[in-house]
């Protein structure tokens, strides 16, 4: 017995990298899987069918069930495409784990109104959409007197959390989806929806450029922490149907599963009635000096 045993999963991005030890460890845990993956570069351009085709090849030889998908997942009719079709292939629809993604660093002064554009579309939009479309059939079911237990598991990163220099695009993208995350949940626990995110921290095509640990080699018998397989079973975990964490964000890296707190107030000022900026030029300058410590693991 798996632990997602008859459970129906979207896993957008699945073609390579972590979306792909996603769908193959889902799979190996008993879900009916759609690889979704329209098969772009690292900056989404372009488009293959092969990498998705291949997952599901890869699920269908240990014995599993999954079928391919190449929609764009932050085009609106693509993305119901992509919801519609797990539900006619597998009779439902349970986990949403939205993993696309693309590149376009760039110093900010430096960057290009199409690289903003195209970065906050794949993101933002491309989280946005699936989930709309799947939570509109989680709903209907509910009104439909049905019980649902879904998970949504959003793909947040350092890069915004933590915040990394040239990647201005990628890290508003990925702390929105932060953000996002948060108020979905708000929203979609009436209809039995979950939603979490993940800031992974793995060797894939997206950071082989970023050096850091991602470059380290490692030694036959160590272990790689930044295998891009190492994500994947706190995810699964997510999407078991009785976990009970919501509306969480996490680093996940190696071994480690680490719980982010969002922005919390650590000091202020204050005063009986309205400021002066006379006032504030003496009392506000000390909040310059109040630590702002993200407890960065990997440094910066």
């Amino acid at each position: 017995m798996g632990t997602l045993d008859g459970r129906v999963a979207i896993i957008t991005g699945a073609g390579r990298g972590i979306g792909r030890e996603h769908a193959l460890l889902f799979a190996s845990e008993g879900a009916k899987v759609v690889v979704n993956d329209l098969g772009g570069a690292a900056d989404g351009t372009g488009g293959d069918a092969s990498p998705a085709e291949e997952v599901v090849a890869e699920i269908k030889a240990m014995g599993g069930e999954a079928i391919a998908n190449h929609d764009d997942v932050a085009d609106w009719d693509g993305a119901k495409r992509l919801v519609d079709g797990a539900i006619e292939t597998f009779g439902g629809l349970d986990i949403l784990v939205n993993n696309a993604g693309i590149l376009r660093d760039r110093m900010f002064a430096n960057t290009t109104i199409e690289e903003w554009d195209a970065v906050i579309h794949v993101h933002l939009r491309g989280h946005f959409c699936p989930t709309r479309h799947a939570a509109g059939y989680w709903r209907e079911k509910v009104k439909s007197g049905e019980t649902v237990h879904a998970s949504v598991i959003n793909t947040s990163s350092t890069s915004g959390l933590f915040g990394n220099v040239g990647q201005t695009n990628y890290g508003a993208a990925k702390m929105g989806i932060a953000a996002m995350t948060i108020i979905e949940n708000m929203e979609l626990s009436r209809y039995g929806v979950r939603v979490n995110a993940i800031a992974p921290a793995a060797r894939t095509r997206l950071t082989a450029s970023l050096g850091g640990l991602s470059s380290q080699e490692v030694a036959p018998d160590e272990f790689d922490q930044m295998d891009p397989a190492n994500i994947s079973p706190w995810v699964a975990y997510l999407a078991t149907e009785d976990c009970p964490v919501n509306g969480r964000v996490f680093l996940v890296w190696g071994g480690k599963v680490q719980l982010f707190q969002p922005f919390a107030i650590v000091d202020g000022i204050e005063k009986d009635g309205r400021w002066t900026v006379e006032e504030l030029k003496k009392e506000g300058a000390r909040l310059a000096d109040v630590p702002f410590d993200l407890r960065n693991p990997f440094g910066g």
